[in-house]
């Protein structure tokens, strides 16, 4: 897929998931502090996972979600984008994305939502994307706002995290090609 750009220091582009990328993957879906944010119950073991990359076509309209890992360099992995909950009806879908940890705050995650927006609103034709976000996360905020989705509304008591429920904030951009 010809999905790369430049960070403030480095190459960041977007490929389908390896085989080789197992690992990164079960550790990216198996952190648990991960889990409030999205429907996941449990952790994945490595043969549902193992499967996911073999049998996952990639294909937003097949698979209703597109996994794509973000690579720095020549081949490190530097986090994860998807896009999920793909409704082709009303032409519309959710994102989401992790950083590695020791890479958060070098622009990286930023290129590549760039690179996802174009593909999805060049290429496959989405009017729209979207993404929900804790109050409380202000880097993933300013991250969203940077690249021009709006905060359009929060959702009270959205997500449960331990024994209590946070607010979170419904972001939006729309394609305006």
């Amino acid at each position: 897929m010809g999905l790369t750009a430049k960070s403030s220091q480095e190459t960041i582009r977007l490929r389908a998931p390896e085989p080789e990328d197992l690992e990164v993957m079960l550790s990216f879906e198996n952190e648990a502090e991960l889990w409030e944010l999205g429907t996941a119950t449990g952790p994945y073991s490595r043969y549902q996972m193992k499967r996911y990359i073999a049998e996952n076509q990639n294909d937003l309209f097949a698979d209703g979600q597109l996994r794509l890992m973000m690579v720095r360099g020549v081949e490190e992995v530097a986090g994860m984008i998807d896009v999920f909950s793909f409704d082709a009806r009303h032409s519309r879908a959710e994102v989401g994305l992790v950083v590695r940890k020791d890479l958060r705050g070098k622009g990286i995650g930023g290129v590549a939502l760039a690179l996802l927006e174009s593909h999805c609103f060049g290429l496959l034709g989405l009017h729209q994307l979207y993404a929900y976000i804790p109050m409380g996360n202000t880097a993933s905020r300013k991250l969203f706002a940077a690249a021009g989705y709006t905060e359009c509304g929060i959702l009270k008591d959205w997500i449960r995290v331990g024994n209590s429920y946070q607010d979170v904030c419904l972001c939006q951009k729309i394609n305006c090609l």
